[in-house]
């Protein structure tokens, strides 16, 4: 039986008493669970018309387990027992979270990186299928993932079209495509879920189910919650979550998600895209952090933090000021915040369901690739770090000629409401360690600091950084690969896309008025190194001070 547990302590807490009432009167939670698309106002009411189907994901998804099991079972009977997704943000984060709190392995390729891209293709491909997974069926990365793979499927004089299963929305580029070519399989997901809620659909079933994932469990959970959440009630913990992140007064837009003995294995990840791309908009929005419980940001007592600890169902976790406690297994979870997310969106008068600044940074990546401009000279080489920027005019950075000097300059710019985004355009298992200087950050500019691994945070937290409350600032990690890797019938690589990404999301991010310092790993090993010795050196300095 599922079970969901809340607590929240101080402005989360007054936000449920003054926001609940109203909530429930206005019969939101059923209203929802109705599919009313007037929810979020008639500026909202035609994208919110097409992308409700989630709410009833764990019904409609139900006849898919039979199908994923059957597959399963045929593929291992051939041997092949080891499932790479080919995906981003919405198609990767739920996969990733459901098959590691599951503890079976699943290869999550949602980068173009040269090195891990390589790194996929040489593991195991002669056991190895691939899912692909692109809701568009357009999506430039999984496109570029499914031709190499194709190519080493072929090269290898493995049948590359029985080791290709393919989820997509009907009707998309893809789906026709896939069809066309005789792919293994092709799944199609229900075209009325956006994909940031699309975990309980096609999109987080397969991959998960393939590779060995309980998802009838996943499912009944689910299922389960949603019967609570469509309650019009004050003790709805969907509606109180929902207060907690829209409804603070003023609004604590800073939501620092704390793993706290939960079991459930990157849920935050998953967590921050979900919001981060739902409500940064329109100038306002929430920013998930991902944090630990020995971050900076839990006990900075900051007037725009709100603490969400993520804790186990028979938890005694004692809550310090302004925070809130959620406790309930995955399926569960995974329902009450997406319904609170879209009611968040309802109290911060925005909606949840478009992202229409996604594509400026992909169209600023296009042009790149196709006009393929000299690469902008460094202001400085410090070691193995080339140091630049995207903003023409950075007075700020004037006189720094160190790596150090010049990540001080960029603190430097953060505003008392302000945060700092860490972007790193790397592989991110080889690199995973580099992802240790969020919290040396977070302690010497006294500010949340997110942690994103380029592209993929491209199609989850890039939405909030153009759309959400300009208070950003920018540092942007580059390396160079050990070896390119060509893209088969493309004319640029994997190195030349990643690059092109990074640069074209600096140069919107620069033209939306935010610092952006750009660090260029000459060597990436070295580079790596020599950036954490310079954050720690911050750090101790400022914690001498």
């Amino acid at each position: 039986m599922t079970s969901l547990a809340f607590a929240a302590t101080g402005a989360a807490k007054e936000a449920g008493e003054t926001q609940l009432l109203t909530l429930v009167a206005d019969q939101v939670a059923s209203r929802l669970f109705a599919k009313d698309a007037t929810l979020w106002g008639p500026e909202a009411e035609t994208e919110s018309a097409i992308r409700l189907g989630w709410v009833e994901a764990a019904e409609v998804s139900a006849p898919l387990v039979e199908q994923i099991a059957a597959l399963r079972a045929e593929l291992q009977a051939e041997g092949v027992n080891h499932i790479v997704l080919c995906g981003m943000g919405g198609s990767s984060l739920a996969p990733e979270v459901i098959t590691a709190t599951a503890g079976v392995e699943l290869t999550v390729l949602d980068s173009t990186d040269p090195d891990q891209v390589r790194a996929a293709v040489s593991d195991r491909l002669a056991t190895t299928a691939i899912v692909v997974s692109s809701k568009s069926g357009s999506t430039l990365e999984t496109d570029s993932q499914r031709r190499i793979f194709e190519a080493e499927f072929t090269a290898a004089g493995i049948d590359a079209k029985a080791r290709i299963i393919i989820v997509t929305d009907p009707g998309s580029p893809l789906d026709g495509f896939a069809r066309e070519s005789g792919y293994r399989k092709v799944f199609n997901a229900d075209p009325n879920v956006g994909g940031r809620y699309s975990g309980l659909t096609a999109f987080g079933l397969v991959p998960s189910g393939l590779a060995g994932a309980d998802i009838a469990a996943l499912l009944d959970s689910a299922e389960e919650a949603g019967e609570m959440l469509r309650d019009d009630d004050v003790d709805n913990v969907g509606l109180r979550l929902a207060a907690a992140l829209g409804g603070t007064n003023p609004l604590r837009n800073k939501i620092v998600i704390v793993e706290d003995g939960s079991g459930i294995v990157g849920f935050a990840d998953w967590a921050e895209q979900l919001i981060a791309e739902s409500t940064g908009k329109l100038g306002t929005g929430v920013l998930p952090v991902v944090a630990d419980t020995n971050s900076p940001e839990v006990v900075s007592g900051a007037a725009d933090v709100l603490v969400v600890r993520l804790v186990a169902g028979d938890s005694d976790v004692e809550l310090g000021e302004n925070e809130v406690s959620i406790a309930g297994d995955l399926g569960a979870q995974m329902m009450v915040w997406e319904f609170a997310t879209a009611v968040a969106g309802r109290l911060l008068g925005i909606s949840p369901f478009d992202q229409p600044d996604v594509e400026a940074a992909k169209s600023a990546a296009r042009g790149l690739l196709d006009a393929t401009p000299a690469p902008t000279p460094a202001l400085f080489t410090d070691g193995a770090i080339e140091v630049r920027t995207a903003n023409h005019d950075a007075e700020w950075l004037a006189g720094a000629g160190t790596v150090e000097q010049a990540i001080t300059a960029l603190l430097g710019t953060l505003a008392a409401d302000g945060y700092l985004s860490v972007q790193v355009y790397l592989d991110r298992l080889a690199n995973a360690p580099l992802a240790d200087v969020r919290n040396d950050l977070a302690a010497v500019s006294n500010r949340p600091v997110t942690f994103g691994w380029g592209p993929r945070f491209l199609h989850s937290t890039g939405q909030f950084h153009k759309g959400g409350p300009a208070v950003g600032v920018f540092l942007q990690v580059t390396g160079a690969a050990q070896q390119d890797l060509a893209i088969p019938e493309r004319p640029f690589s994997f190195g030349e896309l990643i690059s092109a990404q990074a640069a074209g999301d600096a140069t919107v991010l620069a033209d939306h008025g935010r610092p952006v310092l750009r660090l260029h790993l000459t060597d990436v090993a070295t580079g790596v190194a020599q950036l954490k010795t310079v954050v720690a050196t911050l750090a101790g300095q400022h914690s001498d001070a």
